[in-house]
């Protein structure tokens, strides 16, 4: 690799990372981090599946340093739901909205239903049966809205700066000439 190369991979890493741990760390809405969009954009940005990785994982190691640590299962179960996203990345393939926007939706799902799993688990707060779980999930409803509405708005920020870039770069390129 290129050092040129190795540094617009480091740059845009540590971008990520800063984003992620600013968004979580500034005053926002309640689960509108991020987070899972930063996790769905570096799968699309790195060819290196750890690197992508990577990146939701420190963001969240970094924030939660200054944010504060809790439960450890249910940390591990939001920290492997904030990453699933990069396993997404095999269906961005000839990326276009919709499978962005599908994407980032399943993402959402799936850490809705992890983490309040987790949280029904490891908790005392509901009832360790079918009832309990179902209470689980219904109270987490308006967190969920606003875990989807921030994965949609945070994925299209990322996505559109990058086709943004990725435009301008095209346009700044020296024409082909034809001899």
């Amino acid at each position: 690799m290129r050092s040129s190369s190795i540094l617009a991979v480091t740059v845009c890493f540590c971008l990520l990372v800063t984003t992620i741990v600013v968004g979580r760390i500034a005053p926002h809405p309640m689960n509108m981090a991020p987070v899972a969009a930063a996790a769905l954009f570096s799968a699309f940005l790195f060819r290196n599946r750890l690197v992508a990785v990577a990146v939701p994982l420190a963001g969240m190691l970094i924030s939660d340093w200054f944010i504060g640590f809790y439960n450890w299962r249910i940390m591990a179960t939001v920290y492997v739901g904030l990453a699933f996203p990069v396993l997404l990345s095999q269906f961005l393939k000839g990326t276009n909205v919709l499978r962005i926007l599908g994407c980032s939706v399943t993402g959402s799902v799936f850490f809705y239903l992890t983490s309040n799993a987790a949280c029904w688990a490891f908790t005392p707060m509901y009832e360790h049966n079918l009832p309990g779980l179902i209470e689980c999930y219904v109270a987490a409803l308006p967190f969920f809205r606003n875990t989807v509405a921030g994965d949609l708005g945070w994925s299209a920020g990322f996505f559109g700066v990058y086709a943004a870039v990725t435009a301008w770069q095209a346009q700044r390129q020296p024409a082909a000439t034809l001899s």
